[in-house]
């Protein structure tokens, strides 16, 4: 754990998120004169940098001789100095602010002094400068909502954050897009509906979503059925004046489930909510070991729209250390199989900086996918999430283990664009490799509208099943959430819990 001293604890999850995008494997925690800590690593830590905040000037200084000592295998750069530089054991910056503190104003310019700061050390910059939100297109779209330019949109997002040209120009574009896509769909007097389905076959690597295997829980998936209709049933009295316009059945893996639980689940589900105004159906089919034909048809007969197949590599001996134990033959199948049924809106998901790929492993992942020539295709860079196991072993392994490069992200581009596919969406996650962003790429007539849904906050969501979260927008433009809670027994058991929960969100 990395120890940062301030005479204030203003600004702490823009520093922590600043730093860790420089050095992903650290875990910088700060502390104040006034905060209380607890933890042992952080009241006797050796400080990488402290913050003085004075009235006219605030000082930055990085202690490079601390810094060496909290160094760990793989961080890029060294830590600010090399170890053989030992001229200096501090590096000192200073900020003048010329805005009043306390505005936004102020806090924009503090961040723009402390990244590029650390740009300054390090001899690196950030494809997306200072911006430590996950919704960069948000910005744009709310920019050009009130009325201003795109050249103006494009001045605020270089100049106040840094941001580079390229990802710029890529904001504009995605924001454009998604203005257009949305324009059909009832904000006020409508909602969108998400299920979970918490069952895998297995989890992950880099999983830290709501997951359980299904071979454990195969007795009890009945009494999670049971549970989820009747949130079913209490959330569509709650929605029946509102206009119903996507739907997502998400996990964890929906496919998980037997054909006849999937039928149930469908069948409760269409008879309880109108669907007659519904403009997408989606079903995370996911892992290829988990799809038949007699799913995917007990899909298709219940009017499901849009699906997805996701390999997240084509690269066998990644899909064995990541846990997905299928193979890429059975991606390939089941494809097909999708296909073969009736599918014509078929997505893929990949995700980059997967550990131990490279740039040529990449490649062949995206010739592959062409070979299939899905409708769409979600580009996701590796985040180590704390949840995951993927953590865990790279600190076994180092953070050269895994790596996402400007030059990985330009072959999924070229890929997608070569199987005439435009960026939909796009969102960015804390602890990304390389700090990029997640894209969804599409063909013209198949963009996945709840995507654009869940990241731009347009529209209430209505969120069913265990660990999932419901967002209500409200006409004010206030977001409210409430969660229901992850664990599948204590959702089976406080199921009346989580539907008042809801209850008193929407009322």
């Amino acid at each position: 754990m990395q120890v940062i001293k301030s005479n204030k604890t203003q600004f702490e999850y823009d520093i922590q998120a600043i730093l860790k995008s420089f050095y992903p494997e650290w875990e910088p925690r700060m502390l104040a004169p006034d905060s209380e800590v607890r933890d042992r690593r952080i009241l006797e830590g050796e400080p990488v940098m402290e913050l003085f905040f004075g009235e006219d000037e605030v000082t930055l200084e990085l202690f490079c001789e601390a810094a060496h000592k909290e160094k760990t295998k793989g961080l890029r750069n060294g830590i600010f100095a090399t170890e053989e530089d030992e001229k200096e054991k501090k590096h000192s910056y200073i900020w003048q602010p010329q805005e009043a503190a306390g505005t936004p104003e102020y806090k924009n310019a503090f961040k723009r002094f402390f990244y590029q700061s650390l740009c300054e050390e390090t001899g690196t910059t950030l494809p997306w400068g200072n911006l430590t939100g996950i919704r960069p297109t948000k910005i744009a779209m709310t920019m050009m909502e009130q009325g201003k330019s795109e050249a103006e949109t494009a001045d605020y997002l270089k100049t106040t954050h840094l941001v580079s040209a390229e990802k710029t120009e890529l904001a504009l574009d995605i924001a454009k897009r998604e203005r257009e896509i949305l324009s059909t769909l009832h904000y006020e007097d409508g909602y969108s509906l998400y299920l979970g389905i918490p069952f895998c076959p297995t989890t992950c690597l880099y999983c830290s979503f709501t997951s359980y295997p299904i071979s454990a829980w195969k007795k009890r998936v009945g009494e999670y059925l049971h549970a989820l209709e009747k949130e079913i049933a209490a959330t569509a009295e709650l929605f029946r004046d509102k206009i119903l316009d996507t739907v997502y059945i998400g996990g964890g893996t929906p496919t998980s489930l037997s054909a006849e639980e999937l039928a149930r689940l469908l069948t409760k589900l269409k008879s309880a909510f109108d669907f007659s105004s519904v403009q997408e159906f989606t079903v995370e089919a996911g892992r290829a070991d988990s799809i038949t034909e007699e799913k995917l048809r007990v899909l298709l007969e219940n009017g499901v729209t849009r699906i997805s197949v996701n390999p997240q590599t084509m690269k066998q001996e990644t899909l064995d250390l990541i846990g997905r134990r299928h193979t890429v033959e059975q991606v390939e199948e089941a494809f097909q199989l999708a296909r073969k049924v009736g599918f014509t809106n078929i997505n893929m998901d990949i995700i980059l900086g997967l550990p131990g790929e490279t740039a040529a492993d990449v490649a062949h992942t995206i010739e592959a996918i062409k070979a299939l020539s899905p409708d769409a295709l979600t580009v996701h860079s590796l985040a180590v999430k704390r949840a995951s196991k993927l953590g865990k072993w790279i600190e076994e392994h180092g953070a050269t283990a895994y790596n996402n490069t400007e030059e990985i992200m330009e072959i999924a581009a070229r890929g997608a664009a070569d199987m005439e596919m435009v960026p939909y969406y796009l969102y960015r996650q804390k602890n990304m490799s390389g700090n990029f962003e997640n894209v969804g790429y599409s063909k013209r007539d198949k963009y996945g509208i709840y995507n654009i849904l869940i990241n731009e906050e347009k529209q209430t969501i209505a969120a069913l099943g265990a660990g999932s979260i419901t967002k209500g927008v409200f006409p004010d433009d206030r977001i409210e959430r409430c969660e229901n809670v992850k664990d599948v027994a204590q959702y089976i058991e406080r199921i009346d819990e989580m539907i008042e929960r809801k209850r008193l969100l929407i009322k």
